[in-house]
Parts: C-alpha cells; structure tokens; sequence
C-alpha cells in the first residue's frame, strides 16, 4: 500500500474518467495518457462498462496506474477488483464498500468533507482521503484548517480541479495528489482528440513537477 501511495504521490495527478465506448477509446486513451507522462487513470463506474474499461486499459498498457472510481456498491468494488483496478475510490464514505474493499487488501479511497467523516475514514485505519467535492467544500482552505487537528491525514482533492488551480493545490503538504477531468474531457473522447489530451498531460505533468521530485 506504502508504495502505491508513493506512486500516486509521484504521479500528482490522476485522472478522472468516464469512459463511454472502451472497446472505441481505452487503448488509444491509454496510449495519449502514457504519452502525456501521466500513466494513470481512476474509470469512473458513471459509465456502464467501468469494467470492461479497467481491463482493456490494463491489457493495452499493463504498467499504467488504474483504479476505479465512483464506486458505490460492494458489487461495483467487486467488478473492479476483479478487472484490475490497483484502488478503489468512492465520493463518499460508505462502511460496507470500505470494509470490503479492505478486505481484500486493496487501496482504498474513500471521499471524505467533514470532520465526522474524517474521523469514521481514521476508524478504519485510512490516512490518505479524497476530498471531494473540492471546490465545493472550500477547497485548499478547507484542507488546511482540517489538517490542523488531523495532522496525520493527507488528502486527493476532486471536483473543481483544473490547470490553473492545480500549482495552489500541489503546494499544500497535506495533500497526497489530486483527482481531474479537465484532461479527459468526454467531448475531448467523443471528438477522439488523443492529441489534446496528450498536451494537456504534458501541461498538468510540467506543474507536477514543480512540487513532486
């Protein structure tokens, strides 16, 4: 788990994805995120085929970082560990999908605003939180005054996320990395623009760079 962590925290930022047609775009998509010097995805089970999409993602690229997200049932985390999926991530903190998830002896990520909630994550022995949605609940502000009594705690902020954010978040030590969609857009997938998302790796990697070694 250290080292998976570790990972992401290299990464910086993982992207958020909701992939309509994989059979159509995981391989190709995998290909412009690798390219991009960003060889990770979290696939949202917003869309029907999140496994199908995990899978074929892993098989066009095996060493890319991939997890599942918007998981929020014990049948959701099944499908995707069993495509998979290195992580789970869900938007909220639900106790049946964390202790599944735990059991079996995979990352997981649950998404987290409030102190109650934080506390109920730290219950069950998690330190790495999502916190989400980002924008929404007050951003790097917010973090930071919830890092003051829960100093152990390191965050992946989400929702609100984008390029011209992206520095402000990085350079908060609590926060492990963050989650974003602006560089896979779904009108980006749906124009099959893999060079736009490929630059707009590069763009979010530079800024990366900056704040992780």
């Amino acid at each position: 788990m250290d080292k998976l962590l570790q990972q992401i925290e290299k990464i910086g930022v993982l992207p958020v994805i909701k992939l309509n047609h994989p059979e159509r775009d995981a391989a190709k998509l995998a290909q412009a995120l690798t390219a991009g010097q960003l060889p990770a995805a979290e696939i949202t089970f917003r869309a029907a085929g999140a496994a199908d999409a995990i899978r074929l993602t892993l098989e066009a690229a095996p060493d890319m970082l991939v997890g599942a997200g918007t998981v929020l049932t014990v049948e959701q985390a099944k499908a995707a560990i069993a495509a998979g999926a290195r992580f789970i991530v869900s938007p909220g903190f639900n106790p049946e999908v964390v202790s599944y998830v735990l059991s079996q002896k995979v990352l997981m990520l649950p998404g987290t605003v409030t102190p109650t909630e934080i506390e109920m994550a730290l219950g069950y022995g998690l330190k790495v939180l999502k916190f989400f949605p980002a924008s929404v609940y007050g951003g790097v502000k917010a973090i930071k005054a919830l890092s003051a009594p829960y100093g152990g705690v390191r965050f992946i902020p989400t929702g609100g996320v984008s390029l011209e954010n992206l520095a402000e978040y990085l350079a908060v030590p609590q926060i492990l990395a963050c989650g974003g969609s602006y560089m896979v857009k779904e009108s980006l997938l749906e124009a099959g623009d893999f060079a736009q998302i490929t630059e707009l790796c590069h763009q979010t990697e530079e800024i990366v760079r900056r704040y992780r070694a």
